[in-house]
């Protein structure tokens, strides 16, 4: 059985147009959007003009119509279309959810335990941000969703790789093993580490058909065919003995691990917000799908590794494409930062939906500062882009804090940390004796990395301050967002979706596919030589019913 959306305001699948066939481009434009039902493709006999008419629809309406009937002239029919069927229906059956959609991870807690909840409710998918966090508020939230969607599989929690901090890696990927989360998130990798495999492998088995059952979900995001080859494939059997050794997998887990790929699920992620390479979409998602089944072919796994897409995914439009390069599901991230479950304080909420397209900057990433890693942030209404980029330029330049010239130390002290370089060494000595001692040691002995440890206090504390709130550092508000934010804001200005108070991630992701799947069909209706106006290729978002009927 298929479900069904349901327009709250007009009812799903009801229209006038039923009887009545249609040759005038803007009544056939208003027939193409009526997605949920089958369209006659027609033709004048006389003119040989191309029309369209609504026709009943076999799965709903059996036996309300004479079996064969159809209006005169008729070429052929688009069936009915539905969100649901946009991307790969086993990605859906896989993950126990109704659409082809995630909402992805969005560290230090923006991706909400509400957020997962609301859009497991609604039979989407959503991953809790736990990058950034510490290790009790990670539990505790993990347990928490583990209580509120007992007996629900469509949720998970986000492994970021941490390259300064493998422990903390470490920690998180034996915590998710431990509570038995469903699913996992791996971002920022660029290889495969222990933490990520043990996840991957602990507690895999024989299935009774032969094949392996993983006791949780691996989804990779990637922007490298190189970083997504090492998912796509079985891990590397170095790393596989290596955990033998630890203890931390059995021979037989170890085993069963090599037969299969890391991830059976890779999100190429394009430009997005946050940590990203800017890369186009439609020149990564075809190269990637192509080492998909270069890959698949070269390791004989019984399944294909199901690829999806991230990045610039602000409108219907943008998703629609997505779908169209052979997405098998798509992940949003900018967009959801500005809903009502998400973690950014009201502040941030309102910088966000007052960005546009070019409202974005790269900037240094606080957990990758030495290797000179960027992330995409907002630009607009805030300074934090400009000050971090400074805080890069000096570590590049010097070897110690003491090597700043004593003019740009007054500027850093006075405009970006507004204290005392000392005094943010005092704090951040505090911060890591708790959570990395190994980063004072380290730090004692090179003096480059206890500014390195500085610097990272204000990109740090700069997130911070957004999520927060606080007004007194709005200017330092450092907001992961990249050019898809504009695109929505532009796409739902003068709708119910422009009123902060109304953008709950639900109806964003229900709008967003009821969206493209009617700009799908409006393409498809004019590769058949329909007159389909530039208004089919439009959708204004609307309230839609956040449960259906059954079809």
């Amino acid at each position: 059985m298929v479900m069904m959306i349901s327009l709250s305001q007009n009812g799903a699948g009801r229209t006038s147009h039923e009887s009545t066939a249609s040759f005038a481009p803007d009544e056939i434009t208003a027939l193409v959007a009526e997605i949920r039902r089958p369209l006659g493709l027609l033709v004048d006999p006389a003119t040989g003009r191309r029309g369209a008419q609504l026709l009943p629809d076999p799965l709903r309406d059996r036996g309300t119509h004479g079996a064969g009937s159809g209006p005169a002239g008729l070429l052929g029919v688009l069936p009915a279309i539905y969100p649901e069927w946009l991307g790969s229906r086993e990605f859906c059956a896989a993950h126990r959810t109704r659409f082809p959609y995630l909402a992805g991870e969005m560290s230090t807690g923006i991706a909400t335990t509400e957020m997962v909840e609301k859009l497991a409710g609604a039979d989407l998918m959503g991953f809790f941000g736990a990058g950034g966090l510490r290790e009790r508020v990670v539990r505790d939230s993990v347990e928490r969703l583990s209580r509120s969607l007992r007996g629900r599989d469509n949720w998970g929690v986000n492994l970021l790789h941490s390259p300064n901090e493998p422990a903390v890696e470490a920690r998180t990927a034996r915590l998710l093993v431990e509570l038995g989360v469903p699913a996992v998130s791996a971002s920022a990798y660029m290889d495969l580490t222990p933490p990520l495999v043990l996840c991957m492998a602990r507690g895999l088995r024989a299935g009774r058909s032969g094949g392996v059952e993983r006791p949780r979900r691996l989804l990779a995001k990637v922007s490298r065919p190189e970083t997504a080859e090492r998912f796509m494939s079985p891990p590397p059997e170095p790393l596989l003995r290596r955990l033998v050794a630890d203890g931390d997998l059995s021979e037989g887990e170890a085993a069963l691990a090599a037969r299969i790929p890391v991830a059976e699920d890779i999100t190429v992620e394009a430009d997005s917000g946050g940590h990203t390479d800017n890369r186009p979409l439609g020149i990564m998602l075809p190269a990637i799908r192509a080492l998909r089944d270069r890959l698949a072919g070269s390791y004989g796994h019984p399944r294909a590794v199901r690829v999806g897409a991230a990045g610039g995914l602000g409108t219907p439009a943008a998703v629609a494409t997505a779908f169209a390069l052979g997405a098998d599901y798509v992940l949003t991230g900018s967009v959801n930062q500005a809903a009502v479950e998400s973690g950014m304080s009201a502040d941030g909420r309102r910088m966000l939906a007052g960005a546009d397209l070019t409202d974005t900057a790269m900037a240094p990433a606080a957990d990758m500062f030495e290797m000179g890693v960027r992330l995409q942030v907002l630009r607009r209404g805030t300074m934090f882009a400009s000050r971090a980029g400074l805080l890069h330029e000096l570590y590049q330049a010097h070897g110690s804090l003491e090597e700043i010239p004593a003019r740009r130390r007054a500027q850093l002290e006075e405009q970006v940390f507004r204290r005392p370089l000392e005094a943010v060494w005092a704090e951040t000595a505090r911060f890591w004796a708790e959570r990395d001692p190994a980063q004072l040691t380290r730090a004692e002995a090179d003096a480059k990395h206890r500014m390195a440890l500085v610097f990272r206090w204000y990109l740090g504390r700069s997130s911070r301050w957004a999520i927060t709130g606080d007004p007194g550092r709005k200017a330092d508000y450092q907001i992961w967002c990249g050019p898809a934010m504009g695109a929505f804001n532009r796409w739902v200005a003068g709708s119910f979706l422009a009123a902060l108070e109304h953008r709950t991630v639900v109806q964003i992701a229900l709008n967003l596919l009821e969206g493209a799947a009617v700009i799908t069909r409006a393409h498809q209706a004019r590769t058949c030589g329909l007159p389909v106006t530039p208004a089919g290729f439009g959708f204004t978002p609307r309230r839609l019913a956040e449960s259906g009927g059954v079809r």
